[in-house]
């Protein structure tokens, strides 16, 4: 969403960086691209004057000038000037915590049809039934749309949660009363209500909101909205806020080609807290809104926090288990090397994860340049699904024929093979230095990506430990297919995470 205008603030701030002094003019010459910068990235106008007002105030002053490294300080101020205006520097997720403690808790779903609101419905049932221990049911009020009430049903059923019994003919507000009803008898935690939406914002759908609401008297209520609508999606939360008693955000669609205007804008114009962001179609697509880390992505710095959670949430505390122990003997086999891939794939794939590394811009560039791509780990998964259990379990026995009746088999040739085998044994070196290295060598191996000893801490408690080590981030280099990635970067492509429990 934000790689447009990644590429833009990078090179204005590869050019104060590359400089030992900075004049007056300098700052202001920077001052004026950043501004241009945000306005083709579709973020609102007075939004950008009063960012840039606030930030040249600070930049020009003498501290920063006659700062030993000024491009640096200039960076740190739009960093945190980008902080403020996506919400401040609160406890992390502190946005996305939602007032659920009286059961049966109401959380109201507005927007616009064609937003993600129903899909988004899902998503949120789904957290807070796996992340909070929840008790959900979930009611459909969109009454017009056909076949919203069952598909609301099936995302339901897909994500483990009760829905509300289909009754036609009835209006929302009776539906309201039913499932609040529902709610009381059955002891649920939570009740979630999908609205109607409309192509455009009417009288009529505002009205329905606003007796639904009079009724349910929601905790929350939070308006679902499309991202790559840019100002529209702006617009849209101003107009309902007039009318329905909104307390946040969810922008939907993050993952695509837009400017990314709606997000840094949303919170400046209308002053409520952007709660979650939705990415991609899947029901696990939902992430928690944090300004520091958004900040951090787009000013090309990462956001090494959300990978570490991203993966600790995707590896499966049984393997975890297994693989350390194994790990801790030297032990690394093909099969725990598939499953590696096919967790890389589960965390969004090569593109997803160097978008949240440091440098992404130049991660992003050494993948390309490199010809590696999702297609890459797909048929290294086929050339290892190829061999059998016995040669998965024991690479030595692979000898020249056997590789080459298993690259007829995956459908590639002999030297893809040999590259798999050549990622195994680089990773294998790996696991059994990260194994004798236990927490020691996971904070060796994240301390070159900027993260400090504090916030692993805090990673570590909220993930219930990080025995193991990390393989797949860090190290010296880039073993495994992933040449030019060094340092902060993603060495064989395995982010696994040994050790960690799942909630």
């Amino acid at each position: 969403m934000f790689d447009a205008l990644t590429d833009r603030l990078t090179g204005v701030f590869d050019g104060l960086t590359g400089r030992g002094a900075l004049s007056e003019k300098d700052v202001s010459n920077a001052m004026r691209e950043i501004r241009v910068a945000l306005l083709e990235a579709d973020v609102a106008l007075p939004v950008v004057k009063d960012f840039i007002a606030k930030v040249r105030e600070e930049a020009v002053g003498e501290a920063v000038i006659k700062s030993v490294t000024p491009g640096q300080m200039v960076i740190k101020i739009v960093h945190d000037a980008l902080v403020e205006m996506l919400g401040g520097e609160d406890e992390e997720g502190a946005a996305a915590k939602l007032k659920i403690d009286s059961p049966p808790a109401v959380i109201m779903m507005a927007g616009l049809q064609g937003s993600g609101k129903t899909t988004t419905t899902g998503k949120l049932a789904k957290r807070l039934k796996e992340k909070e221990r929840k008790k959900v049911l979930l009611a459909s009020l969109d009454v017009r749309r056909p076949a919203a009430m069952q598909q609301l049903a099936i995302l339901a059923e897909q994500v483990g949660v009760s829905s509300l019994p289909i009754v036609e003919g009835q209006l929302p507000v009776d539906i309201t009363k039913r499932a609040l009803q529902s709610a009381k008898l059955q002891g649920f935690d939570v009740v979630i209500l999908d609205t109607a939406g409309r192509t455009t914002l009417d009288e009529q759908m505002m009205n329905e909101a606003d007796d639904v609401a009079k009724i349910a008297k929601p905790q929350e209520t939070l308006l679902v909205a499309d991202a790559l609508t840019g100002q529209d999606a702006v617009e849209t939360a101003k107009r309902f806020h007039e009318r329905l008693p909104l307390t946040g955000l969810v922008l939907t669609r993050m993952d695509g080609d837009g400017r990314g205007g709606a997000a840094l804008s949303m919170r400046a114009v209308t002053g409520l807290p952007i709660k979650f962001l939705g990415v991609g179609e899947k029901l696990d697509g939902l992430e928690v809104f944090a300004a520091k880390r958004v900040a951090g992505r787009i000013l090309g710095r990462g956001d090494i926090v959300s990978l570490v959670e991203k993966a600790g949430e995707q590896m499966d505390a049984e393997k975890a288990e297994r693989l350390a122990k194994k790990m801790a003997k030297g032990q690394f086999d093909l099969d725990d090397l598939a499953e590696q891939l096919r967790q890389l794939q589960r965390m969004g794939g090569l593109g997803g994860i160097a978008g949240m590394l440091p440098g992404a811009k130049k991660a992003k560039q050494a993948l390309a340049g490199a010809n590696m791509d999702d297609s890459v780990i797909k048929r290294q998964e086929a050339i290892i699904s190829s061999m059998t259990k016995k040669e998965r379990a024991k690479p030595a026995l692979l000898n020249a024929s056997r590789r080459k009746r298993i690259a007829a088999g995956a459908g590639v040739e002999v030297s893809d093979v040999n590259k798999v085998l050549k990622m195994h044994k680089q990773m294998s070196d790996m696991m059994k230095k990260m194994g004798k290295g236990g927490m020691k060598g996971l904070m060796g191996a994240m301390g070159g990506m900027g993260v400090s000893q504090g916030d692993l801490a805090k990673m570590a408690a909220r993930n219930g430990g990080l025995g193991g080590g990390m393989p797949g981030l860090g190290g010296p280099g880039a073993p495994g297919g992933l040449p030019g990635l060094g340092g902060g970067a993603l060495p064989g492509g395995l982010p696994g995470l040994p050790g960690t429990k799942k909630k």
